[in-house]
């Protein structure tokens, strides 16, 4: 027989089963076995390890020295696969480390709020978050969730939709002070308007012009590469941005940014999703319990 063929945590278990129940017998009952099976399976170990483990020559079981040895380390060899097998398994209690990538948008208005509550709901976790408007390689980033807006294109991942958000035009106090307040669709091409750098972004801004939606076109007289710079330009006065409704309530409410053209909103709403990598066997444990609170508490 092979080394590869030898089943040695099954012999690890028929033998402590041996030592812990006094006799062949006794241990055969529990293992489901025959007591002739047993005794060979030990016969076996011995002359496999060169060292006999148990002497046979009286009525009660006793261990050889080399047997105690062997006893004790067995049980402690199978308690650390009971343990590895338990914190592997999908039923495990959540524990370790989650590394999250997502917008600062969402980051800093959604996620983080609800972030208390789930390390208060799972005090063995521990978070890595990491903000970035740009599509990574979970892989390679080595990221177990990233949370994005937009429908998913890699079908190796897998997507839990988290809310959809409807989407604003604003703008600051200060701005419409010197600019003035767009009232129209036309009146936007006498404003400047922040746009977005990055690949994904739209062409246009969908607007309601004559009973139709439509995508008006956009000449940004300033670009950046994630929303929290263009809610801060917005703040600064540098123009009007259409943004996410959850990123801009508090400045809204607070008086720091103003909505604009909302009877011209067509409210079209921004898709989020949680997305993981699916394949490859049940989610760990921590990664399920994550996906679970986030389905259940994002408002957006």
């Amino acid at each position: 027989m092979s080394r590869q063929d030898i089943n040695r945590s099954g012999e690890m278990e028929v033998f402590v089963s041996v030592v812990e129940r006094g006799g062949f017998t006794a241990a055969a009952e529990v293992r489901r076995m025959t007591p002739s099976a047993v005794s060979k399976l030990v016969a076996r170990l011995e002359a496999r390890l060169g060292a006999r483990l148990v002497n046979r020559s009286t009525r009660k079981l006793q261990l050889t020295p080399e047997g105690c040895a062997f006893y004790e380390r067995s049980v402690a060899i199978l308690a650390n696969i009971s343990e590895a097998e338990r914190f592997a398994s999908a039923g495990e209690q959540a524990a370790g480390r989650i590394a999250i990538n997502t917008s600062g948008s969402f980051g800093n208005h959604v996620l983080a709020p609800m972030v208390p509550a789930f390390m208060a709901e799972h005090p063995h976790v521990t978070l890595d978050i990491t903000h970035t408007d740009k599509v990574i390689d979970l892989l390679q980033e080595r990221a177990d969730v990233a949370i994005r807006a937009g429908p998913l294109k890699n079908s190796s991942l897998i997507a839990r939709k988290l809310g959809a958000a409807r989407k604003i035009i604003v703008a600051s106090p200060d701005y419409l002070s010197r600019h003035g307040k767009p009232c129209s669709v036309a009146d936007l091409q006498d404003h400047r308007r922040i746009g977005l750098s990055y690949a994904r972004a739209l062409e246009g801004w969908p607007v309601i012009d004559n009973g139709e939606t439509i995508a008006d076109p956009v000449t940004p007289g300033l670009q950046v590469g994630d929303g929290e710079a263009m809610r801060y330009l917005a703040l600064s006065g540098a123009g009007l941005a259409r943004m996410t409704e959850f990123t801009v309530l508090g400045d809204i409410a607070a008086g720091r940014l103003v909505p604009l053209l909302e009877e011209f909103n067509p409210g079209d709403r921004e898709e989020f999703y949680a997305v993981y990598i699916g394949q490859g066997g049940p989610l760990p444990a921590r990664v399920r319990a994550l996906l679970d609170f986030l389905a259940k508490h994002t408002r957006i």
